[in-house]
């Protein structure tokens, strides 16, 4: 079992707010695909890493989770793809954690 996690920018790289349809519509994606969905969303994530040599960059970040008993490489990959399309993203994180249910 896996615990996958999406970390979702709330703005794109010129700082202009992303649409909440854009959201909803990964939400049910995943929903539809996987049967369930935690999202945190209510008190966006901080993320803070340094871009060069000089200056910090910082980014508001919902995430949204999903457990799936296979990781399919190919599929995340491609979905990755797509995800930073939409959101307008040089690049958009995307992990998955093994996890053991007790």
């Amino acid at each position: 079992m896996y615990l996958t996690q999406l970390l979702l920018p709330l703005y794109d790289n010129d700082g202009q707010a992303l649409p909440k349809a854009l959201f909803a519509e990964v939400r049910n994606e995943l929903v539809e695909q996987f049967g369930g969905l935690t999202a945190y969303a209510r008190a966006p994530a901080n993320g803070l890493w340094r871009e060069d040599d000089s200056r910090a960059v910082r980014d508001d970040l919902v995430i949204y989770e999903v457990m799936i008993s296979e990781l399919d490489r190919i599929w995340w990959a491609n979905y990755r793809t797509s995800l930073e399309a939409r959101f307008r993203q040089e690049q958009l994180l995307i992990r998955a954690h093994p996890v053991e249910v007790l």
